[in-house]
């Protein structure tokens, strides 16, 4: 029998009161902790979301999800552009791009072999094999397509996305915990500069001056 959340999923202001103070939270516990700092804000809020679906506090569908999925994220991308230093990006892309498709073709060695280990025991899929497969490679848009394409049952894209957040939400703690790993510092050699963790904490919090072309 399907219960009810406390907040309802069309109760709009209440969802995004919470969504801003949550990521409000993070934020200030990846700058004052340093424990929350290893960990980042980012898998501190999806965790934190994550805890909160999960004991029936918040929906897991709203408008106001779509809202950021179809606004927000668009936006954040240029976002961070504008702070990105295209040269550099230029220069490292080539090594980047071999990467990038030796991943994805990883990601298909293991959507392959997963659906003929798996395919007995889970209904669906192939659908979800390939929803997931264009996910890690291309992102949650995506995931959105080849749903919608391949007409996946909402129960079934319900429950890949409980899933893949909580297999993401360790396996980005397993990357985050590699670098700083002993034998990965002996052995791998990074260029850039270590500085004060409290110092740039301090900074971070300072105020920034705002001129006209900010605001262009």
């Amino acid at each position: 029998m399907y219960v009810g959340t406390v907040i309802a999923k069309d109760d709009t202001w209440l969802l995004w009161a919470i969504i801003i103070l949550w990521a409000t939270v993070s934020l200030v516990l990846e700058q004052r902790y340093r424990w929350a700092s290893t960990i980042s804000g980012a898998i501190i809020a999806l965790v934190g979301a994550m805890a909160l679906s999960n004991f029936k506090i918040i929906p897991t569908a709203s408008p106001v999800y779509d809202t950021v999925w179809d606004y927000v994220v668009p936006l954040s991308i240029p976002l961070l552009l504008f702070n990105s230093n295209i040269i550099k990006i230029w220069k490292e892309s080539r090594r980047l791009l071999v990467i990038f498709l030796i991943a994805s073709v990883g990601t298909m060695i293991g959507t392959v072999v997963g659906f003929i280990v798996l395919q007995q025991w889970i209904p669906y899929l192939a659908k979800i094999g390939a929803m997931m497969t264009g996910s890690y490679i291309g992102g949650g848009v995506n995931f959105a397509a080849l749903s919608a394409k391949l007409n996946t049952p909402e129960e079934m894209i319900s429950a890949t996305v409980v899933a893949d957040n909580s297999v993401m939400a360790l396996y980005f703690l397993l990357l985050i915990a590699i670098p700083a790993l002993p034998i990965i510092k002996r052995h791998y050699h990074t260029d850039y500069a270590t500085t004060d963790n409290e110092q740039e904490q301090q900074n971070y919090w300072q105020p920034k001056k705002i001129q006209l072309l900010d605001i262009a």
